[in-house]
């Protein structure tokens, strides 16, 4: 199952699971659409993977 961590590695942007704001390489690394978009010019700064969008995940409320 993918990791969903919750803030950009970077700026520590909150990014929750629904968060359409969220960019992964395929360690799961994550970072924030500005951050990618403009200092890491849409590469992962950790293994030099492309930075995507992730998938979103609504929680369920028990």
């Amino acid at each position: 199952m993918l990791e969903m961590r919750d803030t950009c590695e970077i700026c520590a942007t909150p990014l929750p699971w629904e968060s359409e704001d969220a960019r992964i390489c395929s360690y799961e690394c994550t970072f924030c659409a500005p951050c990618v978009d403009g200092p890491l010019a849409g590469k992962c700064p950790n293994c030099g993977g492309v930075l995507q969008p992730r998938p979103t995940r609504i929680r369920k409320t028990a």
